[in-house]
């Protein structure tokens, strides 16, 4: 036990790259599947640029040229959060080992303090991404639970009240696989021809509840060819609907907590979905673990900047069942 009472401190620079750029570049951004802006300058302001779309006039000589692009500036509220974990000594060092056991790199006759202090991290850090991600999706200030910072669901709710956002409800019965097309379908057809526009690009998305996600599953699977067949054996690897993907959110189980489960649904570009996170400019960011001799415990903290905003609410349609 001796090695993991040792107290680790993140700090600055190895607070980046050590403990949380891997958690929110390259794959693990990707797997979020929305746009990851990490460390920018606080306050995290974002310029969206759209290029004009009437340049051209019939040749003349002087000039006649004017502005060849319109900007957006919109800023990102980041709220500072903090995350506590404490263990029991024995139970920590259970889950401490069984990371370090599952390596096949590793000689358990001979662990050193550089292997069990990854594990440590890996683990502290597994739990505030998870953590992360659902915030991302059901933060609600006004809540009683998950209220650190506002969620794209709460902003993408709070932007439907805007005559410039379409919102499809469909009619209140439970998503099945009879009529969750009919929901597709519906979002596409009232979506606003520049959200129709950005198809090509292949950034188009519905990011669904798992409810949704597994209807349109099921409604696949009804359909007597050979690939349904294939499909239902082998299973996808992805669903599409008219080759834009939809992501199950993964937040079912956290949304029916207080008892009354949800369906949610939103249509958009993966890029019009920001999660900005910063452990530079908050003083006082940082990542501590170290050992209570007072209480035998294991403890770890971490703390940092977040926060989330929807960059453009006409790029988007929004269903809550």
């Amino acid at each position: 036990m001796g090695l993991i009472e040792n107290a680790k401190t993140y700090t600055g620079r190895d607070l980046e790259t050590i403990f949380f750029r891997p958690m929110f570049v390259g794959e693990n951004a990707e797997q979020l599947g929305i746009r990851v802006m990490y460390n920018m300058p606080v306050p995290t302001t974002i310029q969206m640029w759209s290029p004009s779309s009437d340049v051209l006039k019939r040749y003349s000589s002087g000039w006649t040229g004017g502005n060849s692009a319109t900007r957006v500036q919109k800023s990102i509220d980041m709220q500072k959060l903090k995350a506590e974990v404490g263990f029991s000594a024995s139970d920590y060092f259970q889950s401490v080992y069984e990371l370090i056991v599952g390596r096949s790199d590793v000689n358990l006759d001979d662990l050193t303090g550089s292997e069990l202090e990854q594990a440590e991290t890996e683990m502290f850090r597994a739990a505030i991404a998870e953590s992360l991600r659902v915030l991302m999706w059901i933060g609600d200030t006004g809540a009683e639970k998950y209220n650190m910072m506002d969620g794209f669901l709460t902003r993408a709710a709070q932007y439907s009240e805007s005559p410039t956002v379409t919102t499809y409800n469909a009619s209140g019965e439970a998503i099945t696989a009879d009529n969750v097309v009919e929901l597709l379908k519906g979002m596409w057809a009232v979506a606003r021809p520049e959200l129709k526009a950005l198809r090509g690009e292949g950034n188009l998305a519905y990011f669904v509840t798992t409810d949704i996600y597994e209807a349109y599953e099921e409604y696949l699977d009804g359909h007597a060819s050979d690939g349904a067949y294939i499909d239902l054996v082998s299973g996808r690897r992805e669903l599409t609907y008219h080759g834009i993907k939809l992501v199950d959110m993964g937040i079912t189980q956290y949304i029916s907590e207080g008892g009354t489960a949800s369906s949610y649904c939103l249509l958009t570009d993966r890029r019009n979905l920001v999660l900005a996170v910063n452990t530079s400019d908050y003083p006082g960011s940082e990542v501590r673990m170290w050992y209570n001799p007072d209480v035998m415990e294991n403890r770890q903290r971490a703390t940092f900047l977040a926060g989330t905003e929807i960059l453009d609410e006409t790029l988007m349609v929004w269903a809550s069942l």
